[in-house]
């Protein structure tokens, strides 16, 4: 369980000192940042990488880096959509236990996982969540989706708020069920605002089953979602108002912008991962730190442990 102190980053790499180091697929790592990337989570004994992706431009990124990788599997990809493929392939099979992005777009890599003969498609949509962690809130909180689904419907968000939850509770602790705030521009619902709607109905949901292991409210506006002050003043009688620790956004953009505001100007650690595969895809930007990357590495261990130990789907 992580404890609520201003720095969570050593905390939860220290959830995975007991568990060993995660199989990897490492897509198209062509790029000095990337390989940096892997040789510090190695370091970190966090995971054991496979290179895949055109042999000459790694070994160029490598040698531009002074990165050792003598000693890491490297299978040669002759452009970055095959090495999508190849990981892909890699992952269905059992070989490897994650998928890392590295030089490529997004979309490139989802595309060989979702795709409908993948082998890593499951019941449940993907989708991206934020693990962050900023001095001004008390805990380390998600943030979902900003990253994969662009405007979700209902059915969508339904799946994005339960890959959230296995995500926390993997993280912090099966002894508590988390608060999820379902973030609108209002705490009311309006007919005239989907986002209130679809708030509106998710915690129904949860009523009904159809979204298990948290509590839901919804809508929320962001200042009473993470100040009980502000809640508060507005006359919100609420579980989840004020002492959140999932935050749903209503689309891809205000996600993003929320996520990148919190990094650039809030000083936000931020760590990030796809979820509803068979495997989880540690996916993350080229703006991303070290700090960032390795972070992200730790939760695709625990996701993975978890996964292999029958404790989420």
């Amino acid at each position: 369980m992580i404890a609520p102190t201003q720095d969570h980053y050593q905390q939860i790499i220290g959830l995975c000192d007991l568990l060993p180091p995660v199989s990897v697929a490492v897509v198209h790592p062509v790029k000095a940042n990337v390989l940096e990337a892997v040789i510090d989570a190695v370091s970190e004994k966090l995971i054991q990488p496979i290179l895949v992706g055109p042999r000459g431009r790694i070994e160029a990124a490598a040698e531009e880096c002074g990165a050792d990788i003598s000693a890491f599997e490297l299978v040669d990809a002759e452009h970055s959509h095959a090495a999508a493929d190849i990981a892909a392939k890699m992952a269905a099979s059992g070989h490897v236990q994650a998928i890392m992005k590295g030089s490529l777009h997004t979309d490139e890599l989802l595309g060989a996982i979702v795709r409908s003969d993948s082998g890593l498609r499951t019941e449940r949509r993907v989708s991206h969540a934020f693990l962050m962690s900023i001095a001004s809130y008390a805990k380390p909180f998600i943030i979902t989706d900003a990253a994969v689904n662009i405007v979700p419907d209902l059915t969508v968000k339904a799946y994005i708020v339960q890959n959230a939850v296995n995500l926390w509770r993997v993280v912090f602790g099966f002894d508590r069920l988390p608060k999820v705030g379902l973030l609108a521009a209002v705490e009311t619902v309006n007919p005239k605002m989907q986002a209130t709607l679809d708030a509106a109905a998710l915690c129904k949901m949860a009523e009904r089953g159809q979204i298990t292991d948290a509590i839901l409210d919804g809508p929320l506006a962001f200042d009473n979602a993470i100040s009980a002050a502000a809640a508060a003043e507005k006359g919100i009688v609420s579980a989840v108002a004020g002492d959140v620790d999932i935050l749903v956004v209503p689309d891809i953009e205000s996600g993003n912008m929320l996520a990148k505001q919190l990094i650039f100007l809030g000083g936000a650690d931020s760590a990030g991962i796809v979820l509803g595969a068979r495997v989880p895809v540690i996916l993350t930007s080229r703006a991303d730190n070290l700090r960032a990357r390795c972070l992200s590495c730790a939760l695709a261990v625990l996701v993975a442990a978890a996964r292999q130990a029958g404790q989420i789907k």
